[in-house]
């Protein structure tokens, strides 16, 4: 059974979705706003694919 988390955007802060896709074992969060992406697999935590324009770096 797949189902949807409202969860802060680890990029910019605003609200994003995380969907969790049981059946093909991933978990994918995504932002409107500042256009993040990043689908891990759910058994193995390992990062499918990701994409995040603009994160700077803060040191």
């Amino acid at each position: 059974m797949d189902r949807i988390q409202a969860v802060r955007c680890p990029n910019c802060g605003n609200h994003a979705e995380r969907y969790h896709l049981t059946s093909r074992h991933q978990v994918q969060t995504q932002c409107p706003f500042c256009d993040y992406l990043m689908i891990t697999c759910s058994r193995t935590g390992n990062v499918v694919e990701a994409y995040a324009p603009g994160i700077l770096d803060r040191r």
